[in-house]
């Protein structure tokens, strides 16, 4: 396995999860707005190097 995939798909993950938290929260009004809109950014910051990480790394055998 490759670590960089690995952390990779680590990072995909917990964006993922962080957006929908933060989107749950925005449909009940829980929370504060910034720190929606900081949870958000997070979120959305693992997710696209997530997902490039991935996209990115080459497999080598």
């Amino acid at each position: 396995m490759n670590v960089k995939r690995t952390f990779g798909a680590i990072l995909t993950i917990l964006g993922i999860i962080g957006l929908i938290y933060a989107g749950i929260s925005i449909i009940h009004h829980d929370g504060n707005a910034t720190t929606m809109i900081v949870v958000s950014l997070i979120s959305l910051l693992f997710f696209f190097s997530g997902i490039s990480l991935v996209k990115n790394t080459k497999d080598e055998a």
